[in-house]
C-alpha cells in the first residue's frame, strides 16, 4: 500500500542522511567525463559510481583512471537498465542519498550539496535539477527550440495529471533518498528512456515529496542528446505512463510498476 500523507503532521525534521553517492549512467562519455567529475564536491560526496553501457570509446578506462568505481555491462541494456545497475550498486554500497548526474557535462554537479540539503532537512524525498528557470535562459544555453517546446508541453501535462509543480520533468540530474529507492519497484520499469517518466509517476504514487533546484542549461556538440525520432518515442511513452497512472488511480488497472512495496 502507498503510505498515507497527513499534511497536518508531515515530518520536516532533519534526517541523518550521511553517505552521499553520485551515480553516472554512461555511454560514450570520454570527452566530457573528466570535466563532470571535477565539478563534483568531494567534501559532500563520499563515492562516485559509473556504469558503462558498453561504450565504444574510452569512457570506462578514463573513469578508472580518475578513481571512480566503475562497472561495465556485458551487453548494452539501455538507459533505464543502466540506471537500475546504478541504484542497485549505490544501495549495496550503503548510500543514504543517491544523486544521478549524467557524465556529459550537461548538468552542473556543483549544486549537489544544495540538492542533498533539502533531503537532509526533511523537506523533500527527491530533488530534480531544473534546466528551465526561464525560456530565455534555456534557449541561450543551447536547448533547441523544438526540445524546449516539447519539454514544456510534456512537463505541463505531467504536472496536471500527477498534481505536481515541477519546472523540468525531463532532467538528467536527480537525487533520491535511500527510502525512495528501497520503496519504488524500479526493476519493473522500462530499460529505455521512459524509465524516468515511470519513476516520477511512482514517486507520486508512493506519496514521496519532490522538489527542484535550478541548474544552468548546457547544450553543446559533445553533450549526449536523443534525436527527434527517439524524442518522439519518448514523448509518446511518457503519455502512456500518464495513462497507466490515471487508470491505477481509478482502480481500472494495476500495472506492475505500482506494486505494493515489500514489507
Amino acid at each position: 500500500m502507498a503510505k498515507a500523507l497527513d499534511f497536518e503532521t508531515i515530518d520536516v525534521a532533519p534526517r541523518a542522511l550521511d553517505k552521499v553517492i553520485v551515480v553516472m549512467p554512461a555511454y560514450n562519455a570520454e570527452q566530457t567525463l573528466e570535466r563532470t567529475f571535477r565539478d563534483i564536491p568531494t567534501d559532500v560526496v563520499d563515492e562516485v559510481i559509473l556504469v558503462d553501457d558498453v561504450s565504444k570509446d574510452r569512457t570506462a578506462e578514463i573513469a578508472r583512471d580518475l578513481g571512480i568505481t566503475t562497472i561495465v555491462h556485458e551487453t548494452n541494456g539501455g538507459y533505464g537498465a543502466n540506471q537500475k545497475t546504478c541504484y542497485r550498486t549505490a544501495l549495496e554500497h550503503g548510500a543514504d542519498i543517491v544523486v544521478m548526474v549524467h557524465p556529459d557535462y550537461q548538468y552542473d554537479a556543483r549544486v549537489v550539496p544544495a540538492m542533498c540539503e533539502f533531503m537532509r532537512l526533511g523537506i523533500c524525498d527527491a530533488v530534480f535539477g531544473s534546466r528551465i528557470r526561464t525560456r530565455a535562459e534555456a534557449l541561450a544555453g543551447g536547448m533547441p527550440v523544438w526540445k524546449y517546446l516539447a519539454n514544456r508541453c510534456l512537463t505541463i501535462t505531467e504536472n496536471v495529471v500527477l498534481g505536481q509543480n515541477l519546472g523540468d520533468a525531463h532532467t538528467g540530474m536527480r537525487a533520491y533518498t535511500r527510502e525512495v529507492l528501497e520503496t519504488i519497484p524500479f526493476e519493473s520499469n522500462s530499460d529505455d528512456f521512459v524509465f524516468d517518466s515511470q519513476f516520477i509517476s511512482q514517486l507520486v504514487h508512493y506519496r514521496f515529496r519532490i522538489g527542484d533546484v535550478p541548474v544552468p542549461t548546457r547544450y553543446f556538440a559533445e553533450a549526449s542528446s536523443i534525436n527527434f525520432v527517439r524524442s518522439t518515442k519518448y514523448g509518446l511513452g511518457t503519455l502512456a505512463v500518464l495513462g497507466q497512472f490515471t487508470l491505477k488511480r481509478l482502480g481500472l488497472a494495476h500495472p506492475e510498476i505500482y506494486a505494493d512495496p515489500k514489507s
